[in-house]
């Protein structure tokens, strides 16, 4: 994959993959988080409480895509079918099969079954256990780990839109527009952050989309000084002055000829911002101020271990979660860093000289 792309880029790009593949941290890093990430994307067939495939008189059946009433297979309910109560189990398993995926709990199923009172300990049945809701641990990872990607990757989308607006504006324009960006910025930047979160997470109903919002309210600020110093930079050079001289208007010149070379130094931010979303989002979980209760949230996990330390691998498992999650990205961010460092560009364009061996 890597090999086709690379053909694809231009001379520049291809040295700068080529720093990043030969830091083998980062390189495998990527790899292990990407395939984590596939993994969890296919979390409902991975760990659920409804059969992935089932096949009853003779008909098929999709229960991960369709709901069906508990009359459809025997029942006297019009509701939807519980097919782990064991009057429905037991009469669809006479009549047909079910195929269950490798873990059948869903992030939200309490297990009614459990041979001891919960928080319980692994066993073959709970990988890693229950949680104190009877609810199983390590499908609640599973899930919890591609909600906290999903949700720190579209925050880092918005961040990234709005820190490369705000501070291509203040640094392309410069004079009183930079001085007036800059006096507004620091001024919401020095404000306590995680303290305003609370107090507006808690004057509202947790919501995914509200607690998107609110933390895209300063979650670009990180992002705003660096673009600003590109653009600065920037817009000094020969080829911008010639655009100008030509009557491009603005946005085209920042667009076209100085945006591109502002996210060379963006690009590396990225990581970073996504180990913040992802931080900031387990810490309000961890508090009671973030998702709705009942998500599938590393936080409330963490917060679970704390107030139930007569069972650590709770708390051991939202540690290992956590550090896993974050070390990866930061080598990846370390990888991106050196792939866009000039040294590390010259270092690799450059021929290794050859030692002319001794003579005899």
């Amino acid at each position: 994959m890597f090999a086709r792309l690379s053909a694809r880029l231009s001379p520049i790009s291809r040295r700068r993959l080529s720093v990043f593949r030969r830091n083998r941290r980062a390189y495998i890093a990527l790899w292990v988080f990407l395939g984590m990430f596939v993994f969890s994307l296919a979390a409902e067939l991975i760990a659920n409480d409804k059969p992935i495939v089932m096949q009853y008189q003779g008909q098929w059946y999709l229960p991960l895509l369709v709901d069906y009433p508990e009359t459809e297979f025997g029942g006297f309910l019009p509701t939807t079918a519980d097919y782990r109560d064991p009057y429905v189990r037991n009469e669809i398993e006479s009549k047909g099969w079910m195929l269950w995926p490798i873990i059948p709990f869903s992030y939200q199923t309490l297990d009614m079954e459990l041979s001891r009172p919960a928080p319980s300990s692994p066993d073959s049945r709970h990988w890693l256990g229950t949680d104190d809701q009877g609810r199983d641990v390590l499908a609640r990872v599973i899930y919890g780990f591609r909600l906290s990607v999903v949700f720190a990757l579209v925050l880092t989308i918005g961040s990234l839109m709005l820190g490369v607006l705000i501070g291509g504006i203040q640094g392309y324009f410069g004079g009183k527009t930079d001085l007036i960006g800059q006096r507004l910025t620091e001024i919401w930047s020095g404000l306590p952050v995680l303290f305003l979160l609370i107090i507006l997470a808690s004057l509202v109903e947790p919501n995914l989309w509200w607690l998107l919002g609110i933390m895209l309210l300063f979650s670009w600020l990180g992002l705003v000084d660096v673009v600003r110093a590109e653009f600065l930079r920037a817009r000094n050079l020969e080829y911008v002055r010639a655009a100008k001289a030509l009557g491009l208007p603005s946005h085209l010149i920042m667009w076209r000829h100085v945006l591109p070379n502002a996210m060379v130094a963006t690009l590396t931010f990225i990581p970073f911002l996504f180990t913040g979303g992802i931080t900031t989002l387990t810490a309000l979980d961890f508090l009671g101020f973030g998702l709705p209760p009942g998500s599938p949230s590393l936080g409330e996990l963490v917060a679970q271990g704390k107030n139930n330390l007569q069972a650590p691998w709770l708390g051991i498992t939202a540690f290992v979660s956590l550090s896993v999650m974050l070390s990866l990205l930061v080598f990846i961010g370390e990888g991106l860093r050196d792939a866009f460092d000039p040294r590390h560009i010259e270092a690799s364009a450059s021929p290794t000289p050859r030692v002319p061996p001794h003579a005899n």
